[in-house]
C-alpha cells in the first residue's frame, strides 16, 4: 500500500468520465489499498480513483468515527435520491486551500461492484451519502464547484489561483 500523489487541477483528466471496471481483479484491490491509504493521510471521508490520475470508476469511502470501514466501489451508480437536501462544506486535495458549501441530496441509494466483485445496492445517508455523490461526480468528470452558480465558481477559482 502507498499513499499517492493527487492530479493537481486544472489536470484535464480531471474532467475526463472514468473507464468502467469490467471485472473486480486483484489490480482493483491494490489500487483501493493504495486509495484507502491516500484518503486516510488526507484526512478525508472519501477519494475517487482518478484524484489519483486512475482513470477507472473505483471509489472509496469511508465516513465512519472510528475508520476502518471503508466501502469500496466499482461502477458507482445513483439508483435513487432523496428529496430532503442537506448542505455541507466540501473541498478536494486536487484544488487545496478551497472549499465551498454544497446542497445535495441527504440520502441515496447506489449500485456498484463490491470487493467480492458482485452487484449491491446500498443506502448512505448523511455524510456518506455527500461523499459517495462527490465521488461519483468525479468519476463523471465533474468537481464539487461545478454544482455552484457561475459567479461563486469563478470567486473559488481566483482564490484557488491565488494561493498556488
Amino acid at each position: 500500500m502507498a499513499v499517492r500523489p493527487f492530479v493537481p487541477w486544472p489536470d484535464k483528466r480531471l474532467r475526463s468520465p472514468a473507464a468502467d471496471v469490467e471485472a473486480v481483479t486483484e489490480v482493483e484491490h491494490a489500487i483501493w489499498d493504495d486509495m484507502i491509504e491516500t484518503m486516510d493521510a488526507m484526512p478525508g471521508v472519501g477519494l475517487a480513483a482518478v484524484q489519483i490520475g486512475v482513470m477507472r470508476r473505483l471509489a472509496v469511502v469511508d465516513a465512519s468515527d472510528a475508520r476502518g470501514q471503508a466501502v469500496r466501489m466499482a461502477n458507482p451508480e445513483i439508483l435513487h435520491s432523496s428529496i430532503e437536501m442537506r448542505d455541507h462544506d466540501e473541498a478536494s486535495p486536487n484544488l487545496p486551500g478551497v472549499h465551498a458549501t454544497i446542497t445535495r441530496p441527504r440520502a441515496v441509494t447506489v449500485r456498484f461492484l463490491n470487493a467480492d466483485g458482485e452487484m449491491e445496492e446500498r443506502d448512505f445517508v448523511g455524510l456518506w451519502a455527500t461523499s459517495v455523490q462527490h465521488q461519483v461526480d468525479h468519476l463523471g468528470g465533474r468537481m464539487y464547484f461545478d454544482r455552484l452558480s457561475k459567479v461563486k465558481r469563478d470567486m473559488l477559482l481566483r482564490r484557488a489561483a491565488k494561493r498556488r
